[in-house]
C-alpha cells in the first residue's frame, strides 16, 4: 500500500509505544496521523516482553500513568474487539533479608501516599499465595492487587485498531531512511516508499530511535542490552490466576503461562548488545542462548521455586532491549529540533508503562507542553555528552541490573565515572571527598574523616557519614562552610530587549537595577513550574541566571523557544566555577581576602558585583542556597586561586568544606524548595508557598491568568515543613506517607537530618477537601510513616529556622 506525501504527525516505531501514541492523538482529535513501521507491527521488541504490569513507582507521577495502563488494558477489549490479554492476577514480592523487608515496608509507606492498594504478607501468607514457592529461608514480602500482565503483542494490535477507527494510518514493511529539518523545525520523513512532509514527528523506535535521532541531530541516550527469560511447561500448582511474582534479591520475576511459568530477572552485570548498531532487518528475532550469562539466575530461581529442577524448559528467549542511562525511560519533545518528540528506552518496563506514556506524549504534542509532572523521563534531563556510545555502553551493563537492585537512600551509580570534573575536583578529591554524581558532574557528597567512611555503607538507617554531614552543617550555621557547586547551570541571557523577555518568562519582577539578583519561578500557561531560577543583571542587556544542575537542557529548551528575534541565550556553565560560603564568619573572611566591605549596609541581600580576591576577579552574589552566605561566580581558571585565597583567610574562623549532603540538611531546615522534589508542572506558587515571589501587578507574564484563578482559589493542597525525632534505627528520606490523625494526606519529598534542630527535617505536600492553613494543621495530630512506624512530627506552614518571613510568604 502506498503512503500519503504529507501528514500532521509522522510516527516511526509500530511497538506498544508508537500505537499507543497513534492511538492517544486520535482520541484527541487528530486524525491526520501516519505510522510507519520498518517490519511488522510488535516485530522489534515489544513482541517478546514478558507483559509484567506493576503500578507503584517511586514517584506518584509515575505511578499514575501506569495506573491509567491498567485502566486502559482493561477496557480496549470491548472497545477494539480484540483481545489484549489484560489480567488483574495481583502480584507477590518477597524479601530474603531484613534490609529488603525494611525497603518493602518503605514500599507500604509509599503506596499509601499515592493510593495504592498495598498489604504486608508473612513468609507464609505470601507462599499461600504463591505456593509453588518455597519460603523457609524468606523474611516477607508485599501483595498489590491491582498488579497484573497482559499480552504484549495483542494490547500493540488493539491500540493500532483504535488508532485506525479514530483515522490514523498505519503502515508497514516501510523503512526510514533520513529526516529533514529546516530552520530548526522537522520539515520531512524519508522513507524507502517515498517521502512525507510532516508539522510533527514522534520517535517511538525502540532500540533503533538513536540511529533514527541522528538522522536529524536529535540525541536519544540508549544502549540496547540482552535480556532473556525461560518459558517452562506445565508444572504442578501453577494455576491460570497465580500472581505475579518478583524475587528481587534473587534478581527473578515469574508469571504464569499455560500452565507453567515465564522466569526471568535482571541480572547485576548486563551483557550490552548492538554495539556496531542494530542490525536490518530485525524482524521477530531473538539473540543466541546464552546459559552462562543467565546463570545467576537460573542458580536463584532453583532456590526460589525447586520445581524448576525437574520441569521441562520449552523456550530460551534472549531478546535485546534498550536501557537509558537511569533506567527511566525518555519522554518528551527533543530539545535540538521543534517538532520531533521522543518515546523509547523503556527499560523491560513498556508494557507497563505504554498506556500511560502515549497518553502523555500525545498530550504533550497536542497542547506544544507536558500536562503533567514527566520530569523523571523527561528526555530533556540529559544532554548530547549523554549519548557518548562508549559511555552508555559501560553505564547501560550498571543500570539493568538496577531493576532489582536495593534502592538505598543515595544511591551512586558506579560505572562510567568520573565523568564530568569541576575546576576543584583535585582539590576536594585529595581532602578525601567522597563524590556522587549529578548530570554527570562528580559532586563533593561530604568529607570522609577516616578510613571507614571513604566509601558510602548504604542503610536505610543514618548512613556511616552521619556524624561527618552533621559537623559540616553545623559549620555552615555557626562558624563557615565552603560548598563547590560549579555543577550549577548558568546562562547567560542578552540583547536590547532582555528585560522585556525575561519579564514575560518570569513570575517574579525582574526589572531591577543592574546589581540585583532575582529569584523567581518560570510558569507554563497552567501557572506551575517549568522552573526556578536566580537572574542576576550583570549589565543593562545581560542577566547571568543560575538554575539546577540537573535543568540545564531543559531549561534552555524552555527559555529559549519563547525568546523573541535579538535576544540570545549561551551556556557558559563550564565557563564558572560556584563557590558558595554560608555562616557568621562568611563576611570577615570575604574580608580578609577582599579589599572591599561586605557589611549588610554596603552589600545588601541578593547584591552581584564583580570583586577582586588576589589577583582573581569574580562575582559575588549575596545570597546562598545553604542560608545566609555569598556565592561566588568566578571564570574556571580563578578558581584553585579563589578556593585557596579562602581556606588560607578561614583556617582560623573554622571554615569547613561542605558536600551536598549538608547541602541538602541545611536548606531544609531553611524551606528552600528544590526543582523536581517540591517543585513540578503539577503545582503552582501559592501551593509551594512561593506567593511572595509571584508579581501579579508587574504586566503580563506566562501563566498569569491562570496564578490569578489559583489566588482566589482556596488552598487545599500545601507544602509543609515537617521536623520529627533524632532518628532511632530508621531515617526520613523522601517517599514516605504524611498522616493526619493517622489517615494517608500527602507524602515527604524531601527529607535529612537537621543538625540545628537535632531532628528530622523534611518538605511534602499535603492535600484535603478543606483549605489548609496553620490552624488547620494545629488542630491535627501529625505522624510520618518509617517503614511501619508511625514516627511523631510537628507540621508547620513556615520552615523550622525561618518562621517569620516564610509565613508571610505563604501568605503572600
Amino acid at each position: 500500500m502506498s503512503i500519503p506525501t504529507q501528514s500532521r504527525v509522522v510516527i516511526i516505531g509500530g511497538g506498544i509505544i508508537g500505537c499507543s501514541v497513534a492511538y492517544h492523538l486520535s482520541k484527541l482529535g487528530w486524525r491526520d496521523v501516519l505510522l510507519l513501521e520498518q517490519g511488522r507491527l510488535s516485530s522489534g521488541t515489544t513482541w517478546h516482553a514478558a507483559g509484567l504490569v506493576g503500578q507503584l513507582r517511586s514517584q506518584s507521577s509515575m505511578t499514575r500513568l501506569i495506573r491509567y495502563s491498567t485502566e486502559l488494558y482493561a477496557s480496549l477489549e470491548k472497545e477494539t474487539e480484540l483481545a489484549t490479554g489484560w489480567k488483574r492476577c495481583g502480584s507477590v514480592s518477597v524479601a530474603r533479608t531484613p534490609e529488603r523487608m525494611t525497603q518493602l515496608r518503605r514500599t507500604i509507606s509509599a503506596a499509601r501516599a499515592q493510593g495504592v492498594e498495598i498489604e504486608e504478607l508473612s513468609p507464609k501468607e505470601a507462599g499461600d499465595k504463591w505456593p509453588v514457592m518455597r519460603t523457609d529461608d524468606l523474611v516477607g514480602g508485599v501483595w498489590l492487587p491491582g498488579d497484573g500482565k497482559a499480552n504484549p503483542a495483542d494490547i500493540t494490535q488493539a491500540l493500532a485498531r483504535g488508532a485506525r477507527n479514530g483515522g490514523a494510518i498505519v503502515r508497514e514493511g516501510i523503512r526510514v531512511t533520513g529526516i529533514e529539518t529546516e530552520k530548526g523545525r522537522v520539515k520531512a520523513v524519508v522513507t524507502d516508499q517515498g517521502r512525507v512532509e510532516c508539522e510533527v514527528l514522534a520517535i517511538c523506535a525502540g532500540q533503533w530511535s538513536r540511529t533514527v535521532g541522528q538522522m536529524c541531530g536529535v540525541s536519544v541516550p540508549l544502549h540496547s542490552a540482552e535480556h532473556m527469560y525461560i518459558v517452562t511447561g506445565k508444572i504442578e500448582g501453577v494455576t491460570p490466576d497465580l500472581p505475579v511474582m518478583r524475587d528481587p534479591d534473587g534478581y527473578t520475576y515469574y508469571k504464569e503461562e499455560v500452565g507453567g511459568l515465564v522466569m526471568g530477572g535482571f541480572e547485576p552485570d548486563a551483557k550490552p548488545w548492538g554495539m556496531d548498531g542494530i542490525p536490518y532487518p530485525f524482524e521477530f528475532q531473538l539473540l543466541p542462548d546464552d546459559w552462562d550469562q543467565f546463570a545467576i539466575l537460573m542458580e536463584n530461581a532453583l532456590q526460589r521455586v525447586p520445581a524448576l529442577e525437574t520441569a521441562e524448559i520449552k523456550t530460551f528467549l534472549n531478546g535485546p532491549e534498550s536501557f537509558t542511562p537511569d533506567n527511566n525511560f525518555l519522554l518528551g519533545e527533543a530539545p535540538e529540533v521543534a517538532g520531533v518528540y521522543v518515546g523509547a528506552g523503556f527499560n523491560s518496563m513498556g508494557i507497563a508503562s505504554a498506556g500511560g506514556a502515549g497518553r502523555a506524549l500525545a498530550e504533550w504534542i497536542v497542547e506544544g507542553e507536558a500536562t503533567s509532572d514527566l520530569w523523571p523521563v523527561d528526555i530533556r534531563r540529559f544532554a548530547g555528552f549523554n549519548n557518548n556510545p562508549a559511555w552508555l555502553k559501560d553505564r547501560i551493563k550498571e543500570t539493568l541490573g538496577l531493576h532489582y537492585a536495593m534502592p538505598w537512600p543515595n544511591r551512586e551509580l558506579d560505572t562510567a565515572r568520573p565523568f564530568r570534573r569541576s575546576p576543584l575536583y583535585e582539590r576536594l578529591a585529595a581532602k578525601h571527598a567522597v563524590f556522587g554524581s549529578k548530570m554527570g558532574w562528580e559532586r563533593a557528597n561530604y568529607f570522609a574523616r577516616n578510613e571507614d567512611e571513604r566509601t558510602i555503607r548504604y542503610s536505610f538507617g543514618p548512613q556511616n557519614w552521619f556524624e561527618t554531614v552533621a559537623a559540616e552543617h553545623r559549620a555552615c550555621r555557626e562558624a563557615a562552610g565552603l560548598v563547590d557547586m560549579s555543577s550549577f547551570a548558568k546562562f547567560l541571557l542578552q540583547g536590547p530587549e532582555a528585560e522585556a523577555a525575561l519579564q514575560r518568562l518570569a513570575a517574579n519582577d525582574v526589572a531591577v537595577p543592574v546589581g540585583s539578583s532575582v529569584y523567581t519561578a518560570l510558569l507554563n500557561a497552567r501557572g506551575t513550574f517549568e522552573s526556578d531560577l536566580t537572574a542576576a543583571r550583570i549589565a543593562p542587556d545581560s542577566y547571568l541566571l543560575l538554575t539546577g544542575t540537573a535543568q540545564a537542557t531543559r531549561d534552555a529548551h524552555w527559555i529559549r523557544r519563547q525568546l523573541p528575534e535579538g535576544v540570545t541565550l549561551t551556556d557558559v556553565t563550564s565557563a564558572y566555577a560556584v563557590l558558595s560560603l554560608a555562616g557568621p564568619k562568611v563576611a570577615e573572611i570575604l574580608g580578609r581576602v577582599s579589599p572591599i566591605s561586605f557589611d549588610p549596609a554596603d552589600f545588601p541581600a541578593n547584591a552581584i558585583r564583580q570583586i577582586t580576591i588576589g589577583y582573581a576577579t569574580t562575582w559575588a552574589c549575596r545570597r546562598s542556597y545553604l542560608g545566609d552566605g555569598f556565592e561566588l561566580y568566578a571564570p574556571a581558571e580563578f578558581a584553585l586561586a579563589i578556593y585557596d585565597a579562602l581556606h588560607e583567610a578561614g583556617a582560623d574562623l573554622g571554615l569547613m568544606d561542605a558536600g551536598y549532603y549538608a547541602v541538602d540538611s541545611l536548606r531544609l531546615e531553611k524551606g528552600f524548595r528544590a526543582w523536581g522534589r517540591e517543585l513540578t508542572p503539577d503545582v503552582n506558587p501559592y501551593e509551594a508557598g512561593l506567593g511572595f515571589a509571584v508579581k501579579l501587578n508587574k504586566g503580563d507574564f506566562i501563566g498569569r491568568d491562570a496564578l490569578v484563578t489559583a489566588r482566589a482559589a482556596p488552598r487545599t493542597k500545601r507544602l509543609i515543613s515537617l521536623v520529627g525525632p533524632r532518628p532511632d534505627g530508621q531515617m526520613a528520606w523522601g517517599g514516605e506517607a504524611i498522616l493526619a490523625d493517622g489517615k494517608p494526606v500527602g507524602e515527604i519529598t524531601s527529607a535529612a537530618f537537621g543538625a540545628t534542630v537535632d531532628g528530622i527535617v523534611a518538605l511534602g505536600w499535603a492535600e484535603s477537601h478543606e483549605p489548609i492553613d496553620q490552624a488547620w494543621l494545629d488542630a491535627r495530630s501529625w505522624t510520618i510513616d518509617l517503614a511501619g512506624t508511625a514516627t511523631p512530627v510537628t507540621a508547620s506552614l513556615a520552615a523550622p529556622l525561618d518562621r517569620k518571613q516564610l509565613t508571610k510568604g505563604a501568605t503572600a
